[in-house]
């Protein structure tokens, strides 16, 4: 199978007001929900797929696999 799908890695999220979006400048740190060391998390085609950690590989970042999801019940039908 040589077809292509996008894969993101999500480090984080969180929710800012509008006027503190306005506000943001280069240098700007944005607090995220998540623990620093929490998993990432992978979507496949903006589905949930997997978890994992960064990890350094030839000199650039990579994602370890720690867990694949298992699929969501409409998936299956």
């Amino acid at each position: 199978m040589d077809v292509s799908c996008p894969l993101e890695v999500i480090l984080g999220s969180t929710t800012l007001k509008v006027v503190d979006c306005a506000r943001l400048a280069v240098g700007s740190v944005v607090r995220l929900k998540q623990d620093a060391g929490a998993d990432l998390h992978v979507r496949v085609g903006g589905v949930p797929f997997a978890t994992g950690e960064v990890v350094v590989a030839d000199d650039g970042l990579s994602i370890r696999i720690g867990r694949v999801l298992p699929p969501a019940p409409e998936a299956l039908t």
